[in-house]
């Protein structure tokens, strides 16, 4: 995670309000949310991210006890995030659009020691973000990651 352990600072604010993650040892840490850019085909671009108040935690932080799971943290959480989204995903050629991406480790042989941060494009099923505001759109990103973060942690 950078030099020494350094950890990055948060991005900000929080676009919406943070969101509460829980871990396995009873630790709470914030889920934020950088201000979505949306682009003219649709498509959210915004970076999401777990922390505290020294910034942005390390995947493995929020790994299972017995330890991070076999591949990387966006293996372990990108089918999570996407299933708790499932409905408002705009879906082509049977795909749900949501493209996930975390910085890369400093050693790759060490998956999960990287920031727990995600870039994300996404991009909204139409009858959905036609009757939804941008801030619930937003809220249900954060509470979709949260909920994937929290997931990768419990025991199976």
């Amino acid at each position: 995670m950078g030099i020494a352990g350094e950890r990055l600072p948060a991005p900000g604010i929080s676009f919406v309000k943070e969101e509460t993650v829980s871990l396995r040892d009873g630790e709470k840490l914030s889920a934020g949310m950088t201000v979505p850019s949306v682009m003219d085909d649709g498509w959210w671009l915004t970076n999401l991210w777990i922390g505290d108040e020294a910034g942005v935690v390390s995947t493995l932080s929020v790994a299972p006890a017995a330890g991070p799971p076999p591949g990387t943290p966006l293996e372990a959480m990108g089918p999570r995030v996407a299933g708790s989204l499932s409905g408002l995903i705009a879906e082509s050629g049977g795909r749900q659009q949501i493209r996930l991406r975390m910085p890369p480790a400093d050693d790759e042989s060490r998956p999960w020691e990287r920031p727990l941060m995600c870039m994300v494009a996404i991009q909204w099923d139409p009858v959905r973000a036609a009757v939804m505001t941008k801030n619930q759109l937003a809220r249900e990103l954060l509470r979709g990651f949260a909920a994937a973060v929290e997931a990768v942690g419990r025991p199976g």
